[in-house]
């Protein structure tokens, strides 16, 4: 019989500050050993029901709870920060916030002095760790000088050498490029099966964690859980679509190709799937090449090193940018793509010759650059500069002069376009990481540049949320506008770019269309890029996958006009 070890019973909470409860009657039981995928949109409350299993409330944040939360049948509540940690072991979506050691060796010791556990024993655990998780060649480096996905690592040694009973991830896909996310799912599904280790992932990203199985799918909105079972039986309703979740993107083309998905067994697993009667014939949808015209904004062999006779993180790039297009920046991390983007916006003296509109720039001033060029941060904190959400997004504005008049239509203007109207007068500190970011995105659009580049434009979105920037990004696009992204998430460029520059060690492997990129294996590995499901799909069904990759862009392309 399997035996509970987390178990909420009618289980409410409401923070200090808000009027309403954020987390309403939940009952929810999660039994040793299993494996559980908790989704939701922004602001649903999955985040609270983790903070609440892992000590940060109440401890840290304070609140009025009713019902009850037992871990291993004891009071939640009521067990001591220290003891908490011994049950609930936590690998948080910033990995950098979480490093406390000056080398990857002394992060991992951390959890064991403070257990003042006996030094060669310590020493002995941390081989151990940094042996499983492939750690053992970085033990002295510094965590902060490591890629994305060692830094994944180092956070899930330093929590895993407790050996807690319980092992809760919040997003931890949130700042990987594709193919660090796919090892990290690989490697939290082996840790899984190895150690049997209760495990709870608190994502988004649900095609990307169920890309390996997981025993049972949660979806939770408005602080109330909908959704507690299988997840195929998920997957055949409608709730994902109704709740800003994205379906996997196999099965939105399944649905396109007319296959009846409320009636398909095993839909959560794309190589158990019998599709022996589904037939897809391809057609040609190339459009016709770019007719001949001047590049809005031109680099031509562009290099650049951090330090004179350094290591080059940009190695003699070209790049032609056309007005209207829709371009995305893709590779992996450190490839190159956030140094490419602060040479196109210039915040970074390059070798090499820019030019705008055949106008050589190189020369020109501050305000100049910012009047082409909007950029807007992969991280939302360092853009923030004003306490106030309506003060951030109209301090641009006021910067230029404008009437206050004009500043707060045009600040409503950009809130409502992402979805920040209503907390206008908020101040930032009290929103979430997905909604500054929205802040951030705002105070560049009141501008209206002609070119918006963005790093990471949904990162931390929710499906609504997502769709809604996306479509007005789209919307500013076929007003003239030029977007730029950079990005990790291949649905986005398949959905929303034209073209696919792709970045290799500081050089520009590819440049071509999205379809192409992800259906060239070749590239796909040296970019650590990851293949989209409509590729695994097309092989299943002996469809050619560019064909079926493009028969889905342009469905739709189709559905949306």
């Amino acid at each position: 019989m399997k035996k509970p070890i987390i178990q909420f019973e009618d289980f409410s909470f409401q923070y200090q500050a808000q009027s309403e409860p954020t987390l309403k009657q939940i009952n929810l039981t999660i039994y040793e050993g299993e494996k559980v995928l908790i989704v939701g949109p922004s602001g649903s409350g999955k985040s609270t029901l983790g903070q609440c299993l892992n000590g940060i409330i109440p401890n840290i944040y304070k609140g009025e709870a009713s019902g009850q939360l037992l871990i291993k049948g004891h009071p939640a509540f009521e067990t001591s920060i220290y003891d908490k940690s011994n049950l609930v072991s936590t690998v948080l979506q910033d990995t950098d916030g979480q490093f406390i050691g000056l080398s990857v060796a002394e992060d991992l010791a951390f959890a064991l002095e403070n257990d003042v556990m006996e030094l060669s024993l310590m020493c002995e655990k941390v081989r151990t760790w940094s042996e499983k998780l492939d750690l053992s060649e970085l033990l002295q480096h510094r965590p902060q000088d490591l890629s994305g996905g060692q830094k994944q690592r180092v956070s899930l040694a330093g929590v895993l050498i407790d050996e807690s009973p319980i092992l809760l991830f919040d997003e931890p896909l949130a700042n990987l490029d594709p193919k660090s996310g796919q090892d990290t799912i690989d490697l939290i599904d082996q840790l899984h099966r190895e150690t049997a280790t209760t495990t709870l992932i608190i994502e988004h990203r649900l095609e990307d964690v169920l890309y390996r199985p997981v025993d049972r799918l949660v979806l939770v909105n408005d602080g109330r859980i909908l959704f507690n079972g299988q997840p195929d039986d998920l997957l055949r309703t409608q709730l994902l679509a109704e709740n800003g979740i994205r379906e996997p993107l196999y099965i939105t083309t399944l649905r396109q190709l007319g296959v009846d998905v409320e009636k398909t067994e095993d839909l959560s697993r794309l190589e158990q799937l019998q599709l022996a009667d589904v037939i897809f014939e391809g057609r040609d949808w190339s459009d016709s090449d770019k007719e001949s015209q001047e590049p809005l904004l031109e680099l031509e062999h562009v290099s650049f090193a951090y330090q004179s006779g350094g290591k080059p993180i940009l190695q003699d790039m070209s790049l032609k940018i056309f007005k209207g297009e829709r371009i995305a920046i893709v590779g992996k991390n450190g490839a190159g793509k956030s140094t490419l983007a602060k040479a196109l916006c210039q915040f970074i003296e390059t070798e090499g010759n820019y030019s705008w509109q055949g106008q050589d720039i190189k020369g020109d001033s501050i305000k100049e650059r910012a009047e082409r060029i909007g950029y807007v941060l992969q991280n939302p904190n360092q853009m923030i500069s004003a306490a106030m959400i309506f003060d951030e997004v109209a301090l641009g504005l006021r910067l230029r002069g404008l009437a206050e008049a004009e500043i707060e239509e045009r600040v409503h203007a950009a809130l409502k376009t992402c979805g920040l109207y209503e907390f206008r007068s908020w101040p930032i500190s009290a929103l979430s990481f997905g909604q500054k970011k929205r802040v951030t995105i705002a105070s560049i659009l009141v501008l209206n540049p002609e070119i918006i580049l963005l790093d990471e434009p949904t990162a931390g979105q929710d499906q609504r949320h997502y769709t809604e920037m996306m479509d007005f990004l789209d919307e500013l696009n076929q007003q003239g506008h030029t977007i730029i992204m950079i990005t990790h998430d291949m649905q986005l460029m398949l959905d929303y770019s034209d073209r696919a520059v792709v970045v290799v060690d500081g050089q520009i492997l590819a440049d071509k269309a999205p379809a192409q990129v992800l259906t060239d294996q070749e590239l796909i590995s040296a970019a650590h890029l990851k293949e989209t499901s409509i590729f695994a799909l097309a092989e299943k069904i002996g469809a050619d996958p560019l064909a079926l990759t493009e028969f889905y862009m342009r469905e739709k392309e189709d559905k949306h006009a």
